[in-house]
């Protein structure tokens, strides 16, 4: 489940070493940003305008109509002036905020991709030892929700407040210096708003933090549980289930709540303060206007003003959240980022454009954890060592945690060990390029993983070199042909996430044409048979006899009658190899191997007949586990 107490983590209003961090993207598009900015200045200015415009209209054309103290014309004319005046105003003020609008959206849907694919490209890179301990749902998160923020920051955060702040010191410093005295009186709610304000923010942070707290805990509960859901109504958990949900659903909406109680108070309150100010506005500018100490207009302009200057405060604490969200959500972008790639490719790497096929370990030590000083307890191989020559088929045995899928894990360097080597024809696959190592290898798992798309792109996971022809031929090896038949688009047939519309035995086969098609020097199969029947493990045998031809294979069982016929046998227990040699020779020691084989499969094989097969195959078939 996911670390909830990373959800809970509050960002500050403003941090500076994270802001220097997010600009960094917003470099590539600087241009951009600074003509967004540069439209700030010209949007204050059609603000502003306007009320003055009414001002004018007012002082100098219709009060002094109505008084005739100019002509009717003279005064409808001017009126006509400042009508198109205010409407040129308007329209400008249109047309500089959609394209602030559109500029700072495409920013932000820029910036977004640039954040999102490298978020993609450092995870693909990051050692299996931080997939092991960090969530799915977690990881996801930083790509969606988490860039989402920052999309509202870039896209509409930071330029929106720019232009409020810009708005808010200009509207202020104007009426100071036209009027003082009304200013004060227009402004003198905002001391009670600001107070407001802050006490707002913070309730709204706490029921803010509740709420992605809450969140957290559904999305891993429904991940857990969807992925879940065979168990959960074979062992009839649907109620329980229900009921666990329940909570944490109330517990969301309590949240939730919480800040629709701040925000029903909040607003009505700034509107009551705005209408207090304007109040008083008409109060003392209106007490002065009779006297004639100051024009109609300019008491109607300042109310104007007012209600403009009262209606960006409201957006301010909405504003402040999108920026605090957006500071919590950059800091744990940036730890995932920061997450160091302790599995590399050295500086100078050695190739091996023509490999031989040879495995040797050299006393191997390895822990998963304690880093390069592990606790005793912590080794999960202890001083391994073995060789394979090429084109020899190795298998490995040994109980549960015994180490025999670490060693399959270290081959392909998903982990670096602590002490020894591990050599491919001589080379030290620490100094291979990690693209190259991989691909000299081949593997099949116990449980197959297969892509959404379909059956040809699963074969050929990307590998141009691989034609339709291959992809089809290795999928009819491997005894799909009849499936391959009943289905009208072929190798084009769509496979659903992790292959849900495909049986075990089906996903397996493809995993085996996979590995038949991209043609490895190094064979892995991990449990490879034990998730198809007799009947599909005889389809497979032939095509893995041609496969098994002229390369090194690892195998691991459970099931010792499936390699028997293996060159050589390692036998692992407590992480130290035990025993080695053939099967004959194993049987011989009456060790470990020989308990092994006595407790679970002697009847087995007296049950089972002996087929065909390659020297490199198991000939015999026995019933699953």
């Amino acid at each position: 489940m996911s670390d909830f107490r990373e959800e809970e983590k509050l960002g500050k209003l403003y941090d500076s070493a994270l802001t220097r961090r997010l600009m960094k993207y917003l470099r590539p598009y600087r241009w951009h940003v600074v003509a967004a900015v540069s439209i700030t200045l010209g949007v204050t200015a059609m603000e502003i305008v306007s009320p003055y415009l009414f001002h004018i209209a007012v002082d100098k054309y219709i009060v002094p109509g109505f008084n005739s103290t100019i002509t009717q014309h003279k005064a409808l004319m001017g009126l006509l002036w400042v009508v198109a005046a205010s409407a040129g105003a308007l329209l400008g003020s249109f047309g500089l905020q959609y394209a602030q609008v559109r500029i700072m959206q495409w920013v932000g849907q820029e910036t977004m991709y640039d954040l999102r694919k490298e978020i993609f490209e450092h995870l693909q890179r990051l050692p299996m030892s931080f997939f092991d301990r960090s969530p799915v749902g977690r990881l996801v998160t930083r790509a969606t929700t988490d860039v989402d923020a920052l999309n509202d920051l870039f896209a509409s955060g930071v330029v929106a407040m720019l232009n409020d702040f810009v708005l808010l010191f200009a509207m202020a410093a104007i009426l100071f210096k036209w009027h003082p005295f009304l200013a004060f009186a227009t402004l003198s709610p905002l001391p009670f708003m600001i107070l407001l304000t802050y006490f707002f923010r913070n309730k709204v942070r706490n029921a803010n933090r509740r709420i992605r707290t809450a969140i957290a805990r559904i999305n891993a509960f429904l991940q857990e549980h969807i992925s879940g859901m065979a168990i959960v109504q074979l062992f009839n958990r649907e109620w329980k289930s229900r009921k666990q949900f329940e909570e944490l659903n109330r517990q969301h909406m309590e949240a939730y709540k919480e800040a629709i109680d701040a925000f029903s108070f909040f607003y009505p309150a700034v509107e009551f303060l705005s209408m207090a100010g304007l109040a008083l506005l008409y109060w003392v500018g209106g007490l002065r206007a009779i006297a004639g100490t100051i024009p109609i207009g300019v008491l109607l302009a300042f109310m104007l003003y007012a209600q403009r200057f009262f209606r960006p405060i409201q957006d301010l604490s909405e504003k402040f959240n999108i920026l605090q969200t957006a500071m919590a959500a950059s800091e744990r972008i940036f730890k995932l980022l920061d997450e160091p790639f302790t599995i590399v490719s050295p500086a100078e790497v050695w190739s091996l454009p023509s490999a031989r096929g040879e495995i040797e370990f050299r006393n191997v030590w390895f822990a998963y954890t304690g880093g390069a000083a592990p606790k005793e307890e912590d080794w999960v191989l202890r001083d391994v060592s073995f060789r394979v020559d090429p084109g020899q088929t190795l298998a490995i045995v040994g109980h549960t945690g015994a180490g025999k899928t670490t060693i399959i894990q270290l081959l392909l360097r998903f982990y670096d060990i602590q002490r020894g080597e591990i050599l491919l024809d001589g080379v030290d696959i620490r100094t291979m390029e990690l693209q190259e190592l991989r691909r000299l290898f081949g593997i099949v798992l116990q449980d197959p993983f297969l892509f959404t798309g379909t059956l040809a792109s699963n074969v050929k996971l990307g590998t141009e070199r691989i034609t339709r022809a291959a992809t089809e031929s290795a999928l009819r090896e491997v005894g799909l042909g009849p499936f391959l038949e009943s289905q009208p688009q072929g190798v084009e047939t769509r496979v659903t996430e992790r292959g849900s519309t495909l049986s075990v035995g089906q996903r397996q086969l493809v995993s085996f044409a996979r590995a038949l098609a991209h043609d490895p020097k190094f064979l892995i199969l991990d449990e490879a048979t034990s998730s198809v029947d007799t009947k599909t493990e005889l389809l497979i045998r032939g095509a893995l006899d041609r496969l098994l031809q002229g390369r090194t294979a690892v195998v691991i069982a459970h099931r010792l009658s499936t390699i028997q016929h293996a060159h050589r046998i390692l036998v692992f227990h407590k992480g130290r190899l035990r025993e080695q040699g053939s099967h004959q020779e194993l049987l011989g020691l009456r060790g470990i191997y020989y308990r092994l084989y006595q407790l679970q499969y002697k009847e087995q094989e007296l049950a089972t007949p002996v087929g065909g097969g390659g020297p490199g195959y198991p000939h015999a078939l026995p019933a699953d586990d």
